[in-house]
């Protein structure tokens, strides 16, 4: 693998940790954007597979699904994961009236490591 990549990989191991330390504290809205962030990380190291790197996120929502799912490479599922965990996100950090629930908050975590796995037996293949 390249350097850009192992940091993205390290990044979201990173976040799936804080996200499961924040969920322990039942700090819920902020688990879900470490839960978020570590997708966008893992989404950001297989971009970098095909040398694409985007600054707004929704580029790289969209660049996902583009270049990844309607390919084929990845099950649709994982852009539905990805786009909700960003709505989820957009929750957790924007909306002080609106509340993230534990099961929102442990699904989200759960997810970020299904794609972890996934993301890495993608790039496991491509070695």
């Amino acid at each position: 693998m390249n350097e850009e990549i192992d940091a993205l990989l390290k990044k979201a191991l990173d976040s799936i940790k804080g996200a499961r330390l924040l969920f322990d504290d039942e700090l819920y809205g902020f688990a879900v954007s470490r839960a978020y962030y570590a997708i966008f990380y893992l989404v950001s190291a297989v971009l970098v597979t095909k040398s694409l790197s985007f600054s707004k996120h929704q580029a790289v929502v969209a660049a996902f699904g583009q270049h990844f799912v309607k390919t084929g490479i990845f099950e649709q599922k994982f852009h539905r994961y990805f786009v909700e965990a960003f709505e989820q996100r957009q929750i957790g950090d924007y909306e002080p009236m609106e509340e993230i629930t534990q099961e929102t908050a442990k699904k989200n975590i759960e997810r970020a490591i299904e794609f972890l796995n996934v993301v890495k037996e993608y790039l496991e293949n491509k070695k």
